[in-house]
C-alpha cells in the first residue's frame, strides 16, 4: 500500500490532536500515513493548491477555493467562539484611519485575512508575511497593523501592543455563530471508504491526546513556537473541543454561512459540490 501523505500546522492545536496518529498510529488503527509535513498553515494553504498532500490542514478560506478536489474532515478542525484573529496595532487608534495604511495579514489564503477583508473591505493595502513576523513588524513601524493568529493571541499584550478588533468577536456577534478558522480536509479521489477511515482516526487520535494529554507534551514543546506550558495548555484549551472532534450541524453551519459570505463579498467561487466528506 503506498502511504497517505499528510500535512499539519507546528501549532499546539494540531500536535496535540496528532500525537498519537503519527507517534502510536496502532493505537488508534490509523492508515499508512507517510512521515508528516509540519509547515506554517499557509504554506499547507498554498501546497493544497498544488495537490501535494492527500490530507492537509487548511484554513477553512483556502478550503473554500478548493472544494472540488478536496473535502473537509468531520474530524481535527479549530472552530470556536471567543478563538478569532485579533486585530493589534502599537496604540489604541480609530480603525477607520487603518482604510488608507498598511495592515499585516498572515497569508492571503488564511481564514484571518479573509475575516479581515469581510470586516474592513475599504483597506487596500495589505502585507502578507508569515504569522509570527507581523508582531515585530507593527513594533517596528512596518505596518499600521497586523492581524494576528496562534500562540500571539496570547503574546501580544506582553509587548504592549493594543487589540483594535478581536475578529472572531465580530464575526460571532454578526451571525451568532462559532468562528471557523481550520479544518483536516483530504482529496476527494481517495474515495468514501478510505475518506471515512482517515476522518475515524483523527477523531481516534484526539481522543487519546485528550486521555493523556501529558503524553503528548514533548511532541508539542518539539514543535511549538512558545514553548512556555502555560501558552501551550492555553493554546490547546481554546482552540481544540468538541468540534474538533466532530463539526456537529452547528458546525457545518457556521462553515457554509462563512462560504456564503465570502462567495457574497466576492472572495469565494461558488464550487456547486458538497464541502464535507460525510453527511
Amino acid at each position: 500500500m503506498i502511504p497517505l501523505s499528510l500535512g499539519f500546522s507546528p501549532c499546539p492545536n494540531d500536535t496535540f490532536i496528532f500525537h498519537a496518529l503519527v507517534n502510536e498510529p496502532d493505537r488508534v488503527d490509523a492508515p499508512l500515513f507517510a512521515p508528516p509535513c509540519l509547515e506554517d498553515v499557509e504554506t499547507l494553504n498554498r501546497w493544497a493548491f498544488e495537490s501535494r498532500l492527500d490530507v492537509t490542514k487548511l484554513s477553512f478560506h483556502a478550503a473554500g477555493h478548493l472544494l472540488k478536489d478536496y473535502c473537509i474532515l468531520q474530524s481535527g478542525g479549530a472552530l470556536g467562539r471567543g478563538c478569532g484573529p485579533l486585530l493589534v496595532a502599537l496604540r489604541d487608534r480609530p480603525i477607520r484611519e487603518l482604510v488608507s495604511q498598511p495592515v499585516a495579514i498572515p497569508g492571503i489564503y488564511t481564514t484571518a485575512a479573509l475575516l479581515f477583508k469581510l470586516f474592513l473591505p475599504e483597506c487596500p493595502e495589505l502585507v502578507e508575511m508569515r504569522f509570527d513576523q507581523i508582531m515585530p513588524a507593527v513594533l517596528r513601524g512596518e505596518v499600521a497593523a497586523g492581524v494576528v493568529i496562534h500562540e500571539s493571541r496570547f503574546t501580544y499584550q506582553r509587548l504592549g501592543l493594543f487589540c483594535l478588533q478581536d475578529l472572531g468577536q465580530w464575526w460571532e456577534a454578526s451571525t451568532g455563530l462559532p468562528i471557523p478558522l481550520g479544518c483536516i480536509a483530504a482529496r476527494r479521489t481517495l474515495g468514501a471508504r478510505k475518506l471515512h477511515e482517515i476522518d475515524r482516526c483523527i477523531k481516534n487520535s484526539l481522543v487519546r491526546a485528550r486521555q493523556e494529554p501529558q503524553r503528548c507534551m514533548d511532541y508539542i514543546r518539539h514543535h511549538a513556537q512558545e514553548t512556555e506550558d502555560a501558552v501551550i495548555r492555553s493554546h490547546i484549551n481554546l482552540y481544540v473541543n468538541d468540534f474538533s472532534l466532530d463539526l456537529g450541524t452547528d458546525g457545518r453551519r457556521a462553515v457554509e454561512t462563512f462560504f456564503s459570505r465570502a462567495r457574497l463579498a466576492g472572495a469565494l467561487p461558488d464550487s456547486g459540490t458538497d464541502s464535507f466528506c460525510t453527511p
